[in-house]
């Protein structure tokens, strides 16, 4: 490498749906060779949180959900975008709340990064909810088919182990997560 200062000189949308836009940038990479790169959007967002909701008996809340992109159940914590307006603090609180049924009196900032940045620009934020409180299930998204678990912390390895041999997917973030997460605790 040159050591340039790689360059993005266009950005052209090639396709948009309802939530997404598939985009094809031109960049010059650090070398100074012009290169193309597709990747998606989202539209009308303002980021995305994930929660990571601990009980006060010491077990990890996760959800089970149908995502249609794996044609399966994945197991993960609640997560969601913030498209409704307010902080990520608050987008966190209202999908803790539509999706679990739980309230955080302590919402922590747990970190921030890219998900998927060889597909996507989206940045992950990450909050550590604590002392929770069930108000009961929220209105879901129409499209939401979301199962509610309770897992103990010290068993979360076994349980998701039990979770995928019945077929589910795991999502990867649970296992770092889950691990930052007891540093707080």
């Amino acid at each position: 490498m040159s050591g340039n200062t790689p360059e993005i000189i266009s950005k052209n949308t090639i396709g948009k749906g309802k939530f997404l836009r598939f985009v094809l940038t031109t960049y010059i990479d650090s070398s100074g060779k012009k290169r193309k790169w597709e990747y998606f959007e989202r539209i009308n967002c303002n980021g995305i949180v994930a929660i990571v909701p601990v009980t006060d008996n010491n077990e990890f809340i996760l959800i089970r959900q149908y995502r249609p992109p794996v044609n399966s159940y994945v197991i993960e914590f609640p997560a969601g975008l913030n498209d409704k307006g307010g902080t990520l603090e608050e987008a966190a609180e209202r999908e803790l709340l539509e999706e679990t049924g739980y309230s955080a009196k302590d919402m922590i900032f747990l970190t921030e990064g890219p998900m998927s940045s060889g597909a996507s620009g989206e940045i992950l934020t990450v909050f550590l909810a604590k002392s929770l409180e069930f108000r009961g299930i929220g209105q879901r998204d129409e499209t939401e088919d979301i199962e509610v678990l309770k897992v103990p912390i010290d068993g979360l390895e076994t349980e998701l182990s039990r979770l995928k041999s019945e077929g589910n997917h795991i999502d990867l973030k649970i296992f770092g997560l889950a691990e930052l997460a007891r540093k707080f605790l």
